[in-house]
């Protein structure tokens, strides 16, 4: 979500979006060591896909578990990552990235093994799943920022849109479709504790993937060297000079306190309780998404990024939103599944060209902490989102809780487009023109 940078005053890769990338979706897998570290990346997400389902399984079959036991878990998991990412921003500019995504990663394999054997020997209590769960979420947050920043000093500029779509493609396919299915089936055979343990070796078979890639790797800029305040404070001060990095963090942090938690908690009872499905609905549902997120990155993979990427993104993104309130207008399963269609296939195609354009244009010595803020900033309100949920589908319904959420997230997403100085990157996209930029500006605004 990645190569050599020349910073915003100095498009020589070009803007996001000049030309058509074509090629291959696979051409990035030419790479040596973009191939070792995707093949880890991909075990990885496998092994978090069956992980997810056998924590839950565990959790609700413990003492003190079910719904309120599995939010102690979420929140354990997510309030480290949230904690952490800036500092995490921080070290994946000062230190090898190949080095702290190993790190990472050993770190969540030891938080998974230990669960493990515990499982095993019959000792889990809920305390040791929220501990452990806290140690995960800890490495999640380091791992992040790092591989964020490291892809592009892997990488051909042309091939970053292709990188991006290939993430893209094989996420939901990991973490939604196969890695499920396979903790479904692994559980089943060999308890909760067997999938821990595989969700342990896929964590060291990334770990060791990354240290075969080349020496030389993530070590290109690194951050300045001074205090840990000194560089938050230097890339905050990059993020709030470029509107279309700011205004973008600010929007989605609305967007998904408006509509993430209802989406996760309402979506199940739709189909549950409003329409009398089942879970193989459901699964229908979930299934129409990820094959939707699959084909958008295949096409953006293949046929490259829009001129306009920025305006692009934030329309994709509108679109995507105000499938939010199908979900609540829905009154059959196939109208769901169109809905989630929608929604995950826009919201992938976002996901990419925000991606590639974040790569290009700032800086590899900053992208580390540009990365991290961008997580933090965007996620850092979906504990008060799932909080909300609750009491406000108590007091106006579901359904309309669902559709306010979207109808409303979309005004949020579209409104960022006339933030000034939002589309500088598109306006340079589009070469010159004979007015000023900012006479244009004022007749866009007008």
């Amino acid at each position: 979500m990645h190569h050599s940078y020349e910073g915003l005053d100095g498009l020589g890769a070009g803007p996001a979006g000049a030309g058509r990338d074509g090629g291959s979706l696979l051409t990035p897998l030419r790479e040596r060591d973009f191939r070792l570290l995707w093949t880890g990346a991909t075990a990885s997400l496998l092994g978090d896909g069956a992980f997810l389902v056998a924590l839950a399984w565990q959790v609700y079959a413990m003492a003190g578990g079910g719904p309120t036991g599995m939010s102690l878990v979420g929140i354990a998991m997510t309030v480290p990552t949230i904690a952490f990412l800036l500092i995490g921003g921080v070290a994946s500019d000062r230190l090898e990235r190949r080095w702290l995504l190993v790190g990472a990663d050993l770190l969540r394999a030891l938080s998974v093994a230990l669960l493990a054997g515990l499982a095993i020997g019959g000792q889990l209590a809920l305390w040791h799943v929220v501990v452990l769960s806290a140690l995960y979420g800890t490495g999640s947050a380091f791992h992040a920022p790092a591989f964020d920043a490291l892809v592009p000093e892997i990488l051909a500029g042309e091939r970053l849109t292709q990188a991006n779509a290939l993430d893209q493609l094989v996420r939901p396919l990991a973490l939604r479709l196969a890695g499920p299915a396979l903790g479904g089936v692994l559980v089943g055979v060999a308890g909760a504790g067997g999938v821990f343990l595989l969700d342990c070796a896929t964590f060291l078979m990334a770990a060791g993937t990354v240290l075969m890639m080349s020496p030389a790797r993530g070590d290109r800029a690194r951050a300045e060297g001074g205090s840990l305040l000194a560089d938050l404070r230097t890339g905050w001060r990059f993020v709030r000079s470029h509107a279309w990095l700011w205004a973008t963090f600010a929007s989605a942090a609305v967007a998904y306190l408006l509509f993430m938690g209802p989406v996760e908690v309402l979506l199940p009872w739709i189909v549950k309780e409003g329409m009398g499905g089942s879970a193989f609905d459901l699964g229908l549902v979930f299934a129409a998404g990820g094959l939707a997120s699959m084909a958008c990155a295949v096409a953006l993979g293949r046929f490259g990024l829009p001129r306009r990427g920025i305006t692009w993104m934030l329309l994709a993104w509108t679109l995507a939103t105000v499938a939010v309130a199908g979900y609540g207008a829905a009154t059959a399963i196939w109208q769901l599944m169109l809905a989630s269609a929608l929604f995950n296939g826009l919201e992938t195609a976002g996901t990419i060209v925000w991606a590639t354009t974040k790569q290009r244009h700032v800086p590899a010595a900053l992208l580390g902490r540009v990365s991290s803020l961008d997580w933090l900033i965007s996620v850092g309100l979906l504990p008060l989102s799932f909080a909300l949920t609750g009491p406000v589908s108590g007091a106006i319904g579901a359904r309309t809780t669902l559709i306010a959420a979207g109808l409303l997230g979309a005004l949020v997403t579209f409104a960022a487009l006339f933030v000034p100085g939002m589309r500088t990157l598109d306006d340079r996209a589009s070469g010159p023109s004979r007015r000023p930029l900012r006479n244009r500006w004022r007749l866009r605004v007008l």
